[in-house]
């Protein structure tokens, strides 16, 4: 494989796992990302940047920025908001939806921890159902199982490192 294509290729991965891959890219019709090997359309920060740089300096009006550039007009104003209030970062994407287990707060996971300590034969099954009598919380079978693999992995690098040679001075 050509040199060339391998960094293509992984810059494509890079940008996939950052968010700031540009499913759109085909639709960027700029002449400096047609042209230019600086300029990559699958990079959506560089390309929504460059399109609110054009408007901006350059005076292009909005309508035809967005058409050169494969965006909607809400998308423009909404990435002129996005610059406005946080500069570049504010040109890529967030995570939507919930940040973290917000069922399952330190009150509950200490619940539960409380209750395996009181009884370890308990299952998540039956865990969930105190949970749910408890703190009226539905919370699902996945969540929990995956707060408990988490739990226990904290427990363990917690107890590694309270050895004396992971301790600083």
């Amino acid at each position: 494989m050509p040199q060339q294509k391998k960094r293509s290729s992984a810059k494509a991965q890079a940008l996939r796992q950052s968010g700031t891959f540009n499913p759109r890219a085909q639709q960027v019709r700029d002449r400096l990302f047609l042209e230019e090997d600086f300029f990559d359309a699958r990079d959506l920060a560089q390309v929504k940047y460059e399109m609110l740089r054009r408007v901006r300096k350059e005076g292009d009006p909005v309508s035809q920025a967005v058409s050169t550039f494969g965006f909607s007009r809400p998308s423009f104003y909404k990435a002129q908001e996005d610059f406005g209030r946080e500069g570049l970062v504010g040109l890529i994407g967030k995570k939507r939806g919930p940040k973290g287990r917000h069922k399952l707060s330190a009150e509950i996971m200490d619940f539960v921890q409380q209750s395996l300590t009181r009884d370890p034969s308990l299952k998540v099954i039956g865990l969930l159902e105190l949970i749910r009598r408890t703190f009226g919380t539905k919370v699902h079978r996945r969540t929990l199982e995956r707060a408990l693999v988490a739990a226990k992995k904290n427990l363990v690098n917690h107890r590694i490192c309270a050895e004396p040679l992971c301790q600083s001075d």
